[in-house]
C-alpha cells in the first residue's frame, strides 16, 4: 500500500514515515498543502494522512479541491484541533477519518488499516486465493498448516497480486507503488522479488504461481495457467 503524508513538522514527518515504512507501507512525504495537492491529484495513492495546519494551502482547502477534482483516495486528517466543530468541518470537506494530536502510534495504524479496508470493497485482515492466505497483520503467507514470513517489499508485492488475482500488474506499477517515484533502484529488482516470492510459494506447496507475461508484467494464477516463462528465462 502506498501512502502520502502531508505534514509541515519535520520531526513528526520523520516519525510517521519511519512508522509506516516499518509496517510495510510505501511512503511519500510533503511539507505543504500545495505540494500535497500536486501529489494527491495523480490518484496514485491508496491513502493520505493529512495535517490541517500547513503552509501554502491548509489541509481542508487542499481536501476540498481534491474531492472537486474527482479524487476519491481515502484521507485521514491529523490535527491539533479537537473541537467537534473542527471535526465536522474536516469530515464535511471529504475526510474519511479524523485523529487529533497527540495520538498513539497503534491507534493511527489501526485507523489507517480501517480506512484502507473501506477504500473499495471491504477486505478483512486476510486475503485468500485458491487456498493461499496473506495475513495483513502478521505479514505471513500461508497454505494449509504451513506459513512463511514475508519481508517488507515481498509482502507489499504479494498484497498487490492477491488483491487482483488474474490481473496483470506491470513492472512499472510495482515500481511506482512499492519503491516510489523518487527511487533510483533498477527495474530488475522486481524480478528479484518475484523470484523470492515464487520460492516461498513453492515452499508452502500452494497451488498457485506468479505468471510472467513477457514485456507486460505479472499476475497471480492457478498453476494450469502458468504457461509463460519469467522475463529472464
Amino acid at each position: 500500500m502506498k501512502l502520502l503524508i502531508a505534514e509541515d513538522d519535520a520531526d513528526i514527518t520523520k516519525a510517521l514515515k519511519a512508522l509506516f515504512e516499518h509496517n510495510n507501507y510505501t511512503v511519500d512525504a510533503v511539507a505543504n498543502g500545495s505540494a500535497a495537492y500536486d501529489y494527491a491529484v495523480t490518484g496514485d495513492y491508496d491513502g493520505i494522512v493529512l495535517d490541517i495546519m500547513m503552509p501554502g494551502m491548509d489541509g481542508l482547502e487542499m481536501l476540498r479541491r481534491l474531492r472537486t477534482a474527482g479524487i476519491t483516495t481515502p484521507v485521514l486528517l491529523l490535527t491539533a484541533k479537537s473541537d467537534i466543530e473542527d471535526r465536522v468541518q474536516g469530515l464535511d470537506a471529504g475526510a474519511d477519518d479524523y485523529l487529533p494530536k497527540p495520538f498513539a502510534a497503534s491507534e493511527l495504524l489501526a485507523r489507517v488499516r480501517a480506512m484502507l479496508r473501506r477504500k473499495d470493497n471491504y477486505q478483512g485482515d486476510v486475503l485468500e486465493f485458491q487456498g493461499l492466505r496473506l495475513n495483513l497483520a502478521t505479514f505471513e503467507l500461508g497454505f494449509g498448516q504451513t506459513n512463511v514470513q514475508l519481508a517488507g517489499r515481498e509482502f507489499q508485492m504479494m498484497q498487490l497480486l492477491m488483491q487482483s488475482p488474474g490481473v496483470i500488474i506491470s513492472t512499472e506499477q510495482f515500481m511506482e507503488k512499492i519503491w516510489g517515484w523518487d527511487s533510483e533502484v533498477e527495474v530488475s529488482v522486481v524480478w528479484v522479488y518475484v523470484s523470492n516470492l515464487r520460492k516461498k510459494i513453492d515452499k508452502i506447496k500452494a497451488p498457485v504461481s506468479i505468471r510472467a507475461v513477457r514485456g507486460v508484467g505479472y499476475c497471480l494464477c492457478p498453476p494450469e495457467q502458468n504457461t509463460a516463462k519469467s522475463e529472464r528465462e
